[in-house]
């Protein structure tokens, strides 16, 4: 059977073939093609089942229409999310995305940088681990297009959007302590990030703001690649030995989940026993009775400002003023505090 070609779409349509690749490559609204007319193009290239030979437009254009997207996990709800905008907005500008995860390995991350550069993606949106630094600098000296996404490297001069950690602890620690909570523990992920730096700085900050002394022991930091049982154990044991805190405050979504489930086999109470807030939503957070008070991540705000930024740099938008951007997080009140 024959493989249909462009020049093919093109007769069938009565377009010009240039007219055929601008709309098959996602350019009709760049290139001013009436919305009638694109529709009935990619109606007939699907129909005749038309897929254009990507090797040849990679060494015509030298471009291969593709991002790659490098995060922390494709297992947790807000990466998922972020995916998800990412994906449908690169789209709407003719890319498509090879998504991966590095699982916060540096040495895996390096590998997958690797693996993208030899896909010849045209441009990187990249949640950072620790040991990926100096691969991120070679992208930036080999003039690639880069954004970093929910973290980032502070030495580096390097396109950035995440929420503002620090803001949205401050915030969530401002609510505990104006309901009356006094002894507030702080659970924690033991990564040498900026964004995990900057929540525990926060909350050290907040309690010496409201002249509350600030103890160790309240602060209880687990290994990222401890394993949900041990993790359970690690919690549990953290909030028996601390039978004086009145409220938990989880770095993390992940965290929040595994704090539900130690409480409850403690046998404790939310928010009778101990009052309870999470940085980051989950559907959990939600259904979970009486609801578990979060801090909120703009998550669509985010993955659309990481494009914007990326496509900028590919000369797709037009040069943005601010290129290191911080999104306000939003504290969402439910019954656990």
């Amino acid at each position: 059977m024959k493989r249909v070609s462009l020049k093919d779409i093109a007769k069938m349509t009565g377009a010009s073939p240039s007219t055929v690749s601008f709309v098959l490559n996602g350019k009709a609204r760049e290139m001013r093609i009436s919305d009638d007319l694109a529709k009935k193009i990619a109606t007939i290239a699907k129909r005749e089942g038309y897929h254009p030979n990507q090797v040849a437009v990679r060494l015509r254009t030298g471009k291969s229409q593709m991002l790659g997207l490098v995060v922390e996990s494709i297992s947790g709800n807000f990466f998922a999310a972020l995916a998800k905008v990412i994906e449908e907005e690169a789209e709407q500008y003719g890319y498509k995305v090879v998504y991966c995860a590095t699982e916060n390995d540096g040495k895996k991350g390096q590998e997958l940088i690797r693996m993208l550069s030899q896909q010849q993606v045209d441009g990187y949106i990249i949640t950072p681990a620790i040991g990926m630094e100096q691969d991120v600098e070679e992208l930036i000296e080999h003039k690639k297009p880069v954004v970093l996404l929910d973290s980032y490297f502070p030495e580096m001069d390097v396109p950035h959007v995440l929420v503002d950690n620090y803001g949205g602890v401050a915030k969530g620690m401002k609510h505990l302590i104006s309901r009356g909570y006094k002894k507030i523990g702080f659970i924690t992920v033991d990564l040498q990030l900026i964004q995990i730096k900057d929540r525990l700085q926060a909350y050290t900050d907040s309690l010496k703001a409201a002249n509350i002394p600030a103890n160790k022991k309240h602060v209880l930091s687990l290994g990222y690649k401890i394993s949900r049982a041990e993790a359970i154990k690690q919690i549990s044991a953290f909030i028996e030995n601390n039978p004086n805190l009145d409220a938990l405050f989880f770095a993390t979504n992940y965290l929040g989940l595994l704090g539900i489930e130690s409480l409850q086999k403690l046998g404790k109470t939310i928010p009778s026993d101990v009052a309870m807030m999470s940085f980051d939503d989950h559907d959990v957070f939600r259904l979970f009775p009486p609801g578990i008070t979060i801090i909120e991540q703009p998550v669509e705000e985010i993955a659309k400002t990481a494009i914007n930024l990326l496509m900028s740099q590919l000369g797709k938008n037009k040069p943005t003023r601010k290129n290191k951007v911080q999104l306000p997080a939003k504290l969402v009140v439910r019954g656990t505090t």
